[in-house]
């Protein structure tokens, strides 16, 4: 199981037990709501998740929210992790990684790429956002060009040939 209690499955028969999942969780939130849960009080609770068909004609599940399902139950968390989605550019031979961040302003975004993944972290409005978005294509992060407009950032890189290790800090224009 992934953080979040959902299973990490890439078949097409076990798609629908994805929903079984987020339902269980639900039912778990609403559960330590009605006991009183300190866990739920004072905050707000957030959580979605969206899907998509992968390259390879299998389902991708993401979730975003501050809201985890684990072993010990439900719990809520001061960090969100942010809705993101990455869309690849066959035309450019380019990443486009797409995150979302209401409530912040441009001066309190921090991208950091590696070859294999993209780090994003947040803060602004009584509202912090982490994630590490792990990726299936090599990107070579000194090509990296971000934007931030009305709470999307926006990050492309060109796709790697080569494989290499390391990271690279990256501005926001």
């Amino acid at each position: 199981m992934s953080s979040w209690g959902i299973r990490k499955r890439r078949d097409e028969d076990d798609f629908w037990a994805y929903f079984q999942d987020i339902d269980k969780m639900f039912e778990n939130i609403f559960k330590s709501l009605e006991q009183g849960d300190k866990e739920f009080v004072g905050g707000p609770i957030f959580y979605g998740f969206s899907w998509n068909v992968g390259p390879d004609g299998k389902p991708i599940v993401r979730e975003f929210g501050n809201v985890r399902s684990g072993y010990k139950g439900v719990k809520r968390s001061d960090v969100r992790t942010p809705f993101y989605d990455i869309v690849m550019d066959e035309k450019n031979n380019e990443l486009n990684v797409i995150v979302e961040l209401p409530g912040v302003d441009k001066e309190k975004v921090s991208v950091n790429a590696t070859p294999e993944s993209v780090e994003v972290e947040a803060e602004g409005s009584g509202r912090r956002y982490a994630i590490d978005i792990p990726l299936d294509l090599q990107i070579d992060p000194e090509t990296a060009k971000a934007t931030f407009n009305n709470g999307i950032l926006q990050v492309t890189f060109k796709l790697k040939r080569y494989r290499d290790k390391g990271g690279v800090r990256i501005n926001i224009g």
